[in-house]
């Protein structure tokens, strides 16, 4: 067999070097969806320990010409949504790949952070964008407490230790501090924003940094998107019709919804049985609380 091919191999290398050969290009797509914060039990969180590998595998992966990602988030965590800016932002430097930002339903406070990490933003007519703003929100139970008849009892070692106690009256001089907390942290996302999106901002719009939100259109007006359209439309015109779009996904445990197929993962053997002992009932409520603030986050834009 080796000899009968042999005077073939010439013309089949030649071929394999060819010149005129080029590899279809290819786009990493990375699907960031969710509300943004730890993971619980029984349902994920959009946070850099659960999106890094998937964004790591993005950006290496061979004859990429670019990474898209797909957001869907109405935000959650400031500090969880700066890492995963700054991680990306840093791949995208070290690996000299462009980023494209596609909002699908939401992308709003955090989840336009993490937008902001991206070259260029596109949004749907109906994506809600914006929403740059700090909020702090909680429940009040010093009246309930007293018709049940239940004393509060808090004991500190600092004066501050118990600021904000929901089983307390506010008090000015602590609400004072918790705003002051929120400036710091709504200039830090002021500043990130100016920054990422530059000269397209439309710098004279007080609106834009009050915590407000708009559509596509809207959003495009006032330089937080740079225009409508989605991955597939947006990536063909840049790279041409064979272009070829790799969607990369974090793995997600069988335990939680959502799961694909297998029981790929880690948090299998030291995380949801080591959570079924006498501390486990405790975290499911949490939980349900979690997924309360969780549908809350989401309702503020109608979805």
């Amino acid at each position: 067999m080796r000899n009968r091919l042999a005077p073939f191999l010439p013309a089949l290398l030649r071929r394999r070097v060819a010149p005129d050969w080029n590899p279809k290009p290819v786009v990493a797509v990375v699907r960031l969806s969710g509300v943004i914060g730890p993971s619980q039990p029984l349902r994920g969180g959009l946070n850099l320990a659960a999106v890094a590998p998937a964004l790591e595998a993005a950006f290496s992966m061979k004859n990429a010409k670019a990474v898209a990602l797909l957001i869907n988030s109405p935000g959650g965590s400031p500090v969880q949504s700066s890492l995963i800016y700054k991680r990306i932002r840093a791949l995208a430097t070290e690996k000299n790949l462009p980023v494209y930002a596609f909002a699908e339903d939401v992308a709003a406070s955090g989840g336009y952070m993490i937008a902001c990490a991206a070259d260029e933003i596109y949004a749907d007519e109906s994506s809600i964008l914006g929403s740059i703003g700090v909020v702090s929100a909680g429940f009040g139970f010093t009246g309930l407490i007293e018709k049940l008849g239940i004393e509060r009892r808090v004991h500190t070692a600092g004066e501050s230790k118990a600021m904000l106690d929901p089983f307390q009256p506010e008090r000015p001089e602590e609400v004072a501090r918790l705003e002051a907390l929120q400036r710091d942290v709504h200039d830090y996302f002021k500043r990130l924003v100016r920054e990422a999106r530059g000269e397209r901002l439309k710098a004279d719009d007080p609106a834009i940094f009050s915590g407000e939100f708009w559509a596509g259109e809207g959003a495009v007006a006032r330089g937080l998107a740079d225009g409508l359209g989605d991955v597939r439309g947006k990536m063909r015109e840049l790279f041409g019709p064979d272009v070829k779009l790799r969607l990369i996904s974090p793995r997600t445990p069988w335990y939680r919804p959502g799961a694909g197929g297998g029981l790929g993962g880690t948090e299998l053997s030291g995380g949801f049985f080591d959570r079924l002992g006498t501390g486990f009932a405790a975290q499911l409520a949490d939980g349900l609380i979690s997924a309360i603030e969780r549908r809350s986050l989401w309702s503020r834009f109608v979805l």
